[in-house]
C-alpha cells in the first residue's frame, strides 16, 4: 500500500507524529481526539480531525466518515485506572461492530510489551503469555478480541517504552523516588515506531504480531545515568536488589519487514542529543 486513506484512532504523542509523516508520504490522514479543542493541532498537522470517545458501554462518534478508510490504526493505550484489565477490552469490543459495519479490512493495533511477564527470559511473539501487570492483561485481552475476527486483518505491534521527540528520559528519574534497577531496558524511539508502521503499509504485512523494541538493551543504570548527565540532573541512585526482567526480541519484525532501526540502541538516541547540543 503506497497511497490511500489512514485513520488514526487516538492522536496523542505518537498519533500526531505518525499522521504528519503519512501526510508527507501523500496519504490522506484522518485523526481522532476526544475534544474539539484539539482539532486545531490536527489541522495544522495536515490531519482531518474527528471527535471519537470510547466509553465502557458505547462509542461516541460525531461523524462516521472517520471509519471510511483503507487502514485503521488503533493507538489508544490503556489508562492507569482501576479495573483497566476489564475496561480496556470492553472499550475495544464496543469498537468492533463499527469496524465491521464500515467495511474496514486492515487494522494496526498498538499494543505493549507489558503483555510479557518479568521472568528473566527473552520474550518472543510465540510465547504463551501470563502478564504480570494490569496494563498487560488489558492489552492481551484486546489483542485476542481483534485476532479472533476474520472479517478484517489485524497486525499487532507490541511497542516497548517510548522515547524521543519531547520525552526527556531523565524526567523519569524526577517522577520516581525508587533507585534505578540494574536490569536491561526495552525501549523504542518515536522515529522507529513511525518507520515500522510505514514499513507495514509499504509491504502490506497483515495478520502478524510483532515485537517492536530497540535490538540492543543497555542496563537501566547506564541509560538513565547518561540521560541524567546530559540533562544536568544528579546521577540516579542504583539499586543493588535483584529484580526480575525480560529482554524483548524484535528479530521477527526486522526479518519480515527488512527493517533497519534508526536507533538500534537507546544509547544512540542519547548520543544524538549530545550531538544536537554542540
Amino acid at each position: 500500500m503506497k497511497s490511500g486513506t489512514v485513520s488514526i484512532l487516538g492522536c496523542g504523542w505518537l498519533g500526531v507524529a505518525l499522521g504528519k509523516h503519512l501526510r508527507n508520504r501523500r496519504f490522506s490522514v484522518k485523526g481522532s481526539v476526544t475534544s474539539p479543542e484539539k482539532f486545531g493541532l490536527l489541522r495544522t498537522s495536515g490531519i482531518v480531525p474527528f471527535r471519537i470517545v470510547l466509553n465502557e458501554n458505547n462509542v461516541e462518534v460525531d461523524d462516521p466518515a472517520f471509519f471510511e478508510t483503507d487502514v485503521l490504526v488503533i493507538a489508544i493505550p490503556p489508562r492507569r485506572i482501576d479495573e483497566i484489565e476489564r475496561i480496556f477490552p470492553t472499550q475495544i469490543a464496543q469498537l468492533i461492530p463499527i469496524i465491521l459495519k464500515s467495511g474496514i479490512r486492515k487494522v494496526i493495533f498498538i499494543s505493549s510489551t507489558s503483555v510479557y511477564p518479568e521472568n528473566l527470559k527473552t520474550a518472543h511473539e510465540s510465547d504463551v503469555l501470563y502478564p504480570d501487570k494490569a496494563s498487560g492483561k488489558a492489552c492481551l485481552a484486546a489483542e485476542n478480541l481483534l485476532n479472533n475476527l476474520t472479517d478484517f486483518e489485524t497486525t499487532i505491534l507490541r511497542f516497548g517504552g517510548l522515547i524521543g521527540a519531547d520525552r526527556n528520559p531523565a524526567r523519569f528519574l524526577l517522577k520516581s523516588a525508587r533507585p534505578v534497577a540494574n536490569i536491561p531496558v526495552n525501549l523504542i524511539h518515536q522515529d522507529d515506531c513511525i518507520g515500522i508502521i510505514d514499513a507495514i503499509l509499504e509491504k502490506d504485512l497483515w495478520g502478524e504480531t510483532l515485537n517492536a523494541c530497540c535490538p540492543e538493551h543497555p542496563l537501566k543504570k547506564d541509560f538513565y545515568g547518561k540521560a541524567a548527565q546530559i540533562s544536568g540532573f544528579p546521577a540516579p541512585l542504583i539499586s543493588d536488589e535483584a529484580e526480575a526482567y525480560k529482554i524483548v526480541d524484535s528479530s521477527k519484525l526486522a526479518r519480515l519487514l527488512k527493517y533497519k532501526f534508526k536507533y538500534p540502541s537507546p544509547m544512540d538516541y542519547l548520543d544524538s542529543l549530545v550531538t544536537s547540543k554542540k
